[in-house]
């Protein structure tokens, strides 16, 4: 029998090729054959939100070869993946394809190593319609709020701007914290840190030690309050003079100790990563992007080609909410730790983890295929980056199922007059899994032994001036945490998220932090007026509960769709009508050229500074995204003179770079290019007509060559061609 498996991508196809016989034909359609069109909204609303699916483009030919093997096969396995989006791949496939039911058969599987893969072709199963639907309903709700809302925002505030149902939440969320960043005032607090050390000092024990201002009077001496609605906290030692008097007080009470516990901390093992725990962890520790992280990992998922081995997938499936592990893969580990680690890194029995609510149970966390497959075994077969992320994932699902760690920790509390300090001892007395994940020898405190009422020497009480923070602004690891925290998106969409509102400019990335520009408040500002529904927190994340709902099969896809459209559509005729575009701000600076205020105003590039005696004056000057006055370079003088004036000639720096301009601006407007893009044959450098120089110019078409004696000498020709260009045929 001919049997033909269809995968998405050509390294998938690769790695389980080696795995089935050879009766088998494995073939990638590269991803999804079949989506909405681009050019138009593509779904009928008056007739049960049907869609119109067309073929993207650049698959015609693949899907050529695929019928045509179809055809010849007795069986045609789609293996897609696993999750909504897989399962939606697999529908559009056997609809382009138009596979007869009776020959189509689904398979699923969560890594792909040779037991699964056989395990999977041995008991296939038919495609999810419920799945299909959630995927779908998904995809509409997308596409209806994108090309409904994003020309509301083109007509308002300015042209290629774009909303999304996630995407325009997810930038709320920075603009808000932006906005609580800019109203937070600091508030001054002393604290005081006191130097102790023992009457009796103990050998081989430390001789100081420091603890910190904790309480006055049995109070604490931070305490929350509210105050206008707003919880604010007060501080008792709000002055420097405050301080110094405290400390002068101080200094004269005698420091005993009133309390000393100690205990045993445990510090449990952590379960493996999910997806979002994953993108967490590999930002903080590796410092990747989400969508870096998302890319990795889909390669180690693929198959890597492990030299004499041959291709094998390294992690299980990558996009999962799911904690759970199979039985199989929990044993192997087990055995592992048993004979790589000495007795008492082994647990009695074996740990399990429990998911989230929503996650869907038949994924698996993300884990290494093989617990016996090391880092360093295979770290001579991959790259840097993807050697670090397996690395991480394997040290993390090993780690999950080891003992904990052990600490010993001292709460000591220290009475000095009616002040009381605090301090914590702490040291490490059994690694367990931290021998794997790691611990910071810099975080343990050791303490000379302490009892209750031992007497104390004051060495130093000295205190330090700070001031309140604001909220911090959002890491990617934040962001992430943030949003699974929230129910907003799910952990497969949150790297497309985050790159998307970076490519729109609504926010952007600066020292790993999330700034939102002055666009992405003002379009935030505008959807939050006018969509009250789409812009909230606890409606989308409804929403994602609702579309789990459909692939449980508890509710209709189209029922979904009908409670979401009723009140969007009445919100968008509402701001059609109502919504106004963004009045332009009138600012401090003046023109240069007429002496008019300026005016913050958009364009397709962003804001910039336009007169306010437009349209007679038209100067302008750049913004940048933080919408402040970008600086310009001084003019650079040159030993040139102006072929049209004979002035001498500067350079200067506009949108395009820098370039050269005559000194005598406005009067003269003569400009060329300070570098050319191409080099220019000697032939080419004198006008034939008049006889002076060319030089590189722009036009709303490109660049081109013209003659320096513009507007009297008309001539223009074309770039020459690189040699570059000439080779390749272009």
């Amino acid at each position: 029998m001919s049997k033909l498996v269809i995968v998405e991508s050509a390294a998938k196809a690769k790695t389980i090729n080696k795995y089935l016989g050879k009766e088998y034909k494995v073939r990638a359609s590269l991803g999804h054959v079949r989506d909405l069109p681009k050019s138009k909204l593509g779904v009928d609303i008056a007739h049960d939100f049907a869609p119109d699916y067309v073929v993207i483009a650049d698959r015609s030919k693949i899907l050529t070869e695929l019928r045509k093997l179809a055809k010849e096969s007795d069986e045609v396995f789609l293996a897609t993946d696993l999750d909504r989006e897989g399962e939606a791949i697999a529908w559009h496939l056997a609809s382009v394809l138009k596979l007869p039911s009776k020959k189509t058969r689904r398979v699923v599987f969560n890594e792909i190593t040779q037991n699964a893969i056989r395990e999977a072709f041995q008991s296939p199963a038919v495609i999810n319609d419920n799945k299909v639907n959630a995927q779908q309903a998904r995809r509409i709700l997308d596409r209806i709020v994108g090309y409904q809302l994003s020309p509301l925002l083109w007509s308002k505030v300015r042209r290629g701007l774009s909303a999304g149902r996630v995407q325009s939440v997810v930038v709320r969320l920075i603009v808000e914290r932006e906005r609580e960043i800019e109203k937070f005032k600091p508030q001054e607090y002393w604290e005081l840190a006191a130097d102790l050390a023992p009457l009796k000092p103990h050998a081989g024990a430390p001789g100081k030690f420091r603890a910190q201002l904790t309480k006055l009077d049995g109070k604490s001496i931070a305490a929350v309050a509210t105050e206008n609605g707003e919880e604010r906290t007060t501080y008792a030692v709000a002055s420097e003079a405050q301080a110094k008097q405290l400390a002068d007080e101080l200094r004269n009470a005698p420091f005993v100790v009133k309390r000393c516990d100690r205990k045993e901390r445990s510090m449990a093992a952590p379960p493996p990563f999910n997806t979002s725990t994953l993108q967490q962890q590999a930002s903080i520790q590796l410092r990747f992007s989400t969508r870096k992280t998302m890319l990795l990992a889909q390669r180690l998922y693929e198959g890597v080609e492990l030299g004499p081995e041959g291709a094998a997938g390294l992690i299980t499936y990558m996009r999962t909410d799911s904690l759970h592990v199979a039985e199989q893969a929990i044993g192997e580990c087990r055995d592992f730790i048993s004979s790589q680690f000495p007795k008492g890194y082994l647990p009695e029995k074996a740990l399990y983890y429990k998911s989230a609510k929503a996650a869907q149970g038949a994924h698996e966390a993300v884990r290494p295929t093989s617990a016996g497959r090391t880092p360093e075994s295979v770290k001579p077969y991959l790259e840097p980056d993807q050697f670090r992320l397996y690395d991480l994932i394997w040290r993390r699902f090993v780690a999950s199922q080891m003992t904990p760690g052990r600490l010993a920790v001292a709460d000591v509390e220290i009475a000095a007059g009616r002040a009381t300090f605090e301090v914590q001892g702490r040291h490490l007395l059994f690694d367990g899994h931290l021998r794997l994940t790691g611990f910071d020898a810099k975080s343990e405190v050791h303490l000379p032994p302490l009892e209750p009422n031992d007497p104390l020497k004051l060495l130093t009480l000295e205190p330090s001036q700070h001031f309140t923070k604001p909220p911090p602004r959002y890491s990617e690891a934040a962001l992430v945490k943030t949003l699974e925290k929230l129910g907003i998106g799910r952990p497969s969409t949150y790297a497309p998220i985050i790159s998307t509102i970076q490519l729109r400019h609504y926010v952007k990335l600066e020292k790993r932090q999330f700034h939102a520009t002055e666009l992405g408040k003002t379009v935030t500002d505008q959807l939050v007026g006018h969509f009250g529904d789409i812009m909230d927190v606890q409606f989308t994340s409804h929403m994602e509960d609702r579309l789990d709902e459909v692939e449980d099969a508890k509710i209709g896809w189209l029922q979904v769709l009908r409670e979401f459209y009723e009140p969007f559509s009445a919100d968008l005729k509402n701001a059609e009508k109502n919504m106004q575009r963004p009045v332009p701000e009138t600012t401090e600076h003046k023109c240069e050229k007429c002496g008019k205020p300026m005016l913050k105003r958009w364009s397709p590039r962003g804001q910039f500074l336009g007169c306010s005696g437009y349209p007679e004056c038209r100067f302008t000057m750049p913004l940048d995204d933080a919408g402040q006055l970008a600086p310009r370079p001084a003019p650079e003088p040159t030993d040139e003179k102006c072929e049209k004036c004979g002035s001498p000639m500067v350079i200067r720096t506009g949108r395009h770079g820098r370039f050269m301009a005559c000194s005598a601006y406005p009067k003269c407007k003569n400009t060329r290019n300070l570098d050319s893009p191409v080099e220019i044959p000697d032939a080419l450098k004198k006008c034939e007509k008049c006889g002076k120089p060319m030089a590189v110019r722009r036009s709303r078409r490109g660049m081109f060559l013209g003659c320096t004696g513009y507007p009297e000498c008309r001539n223009a020709k074309p770039l020459p061609k690189t040699q570059d260009a000439k080779e390749r045929g272009s």
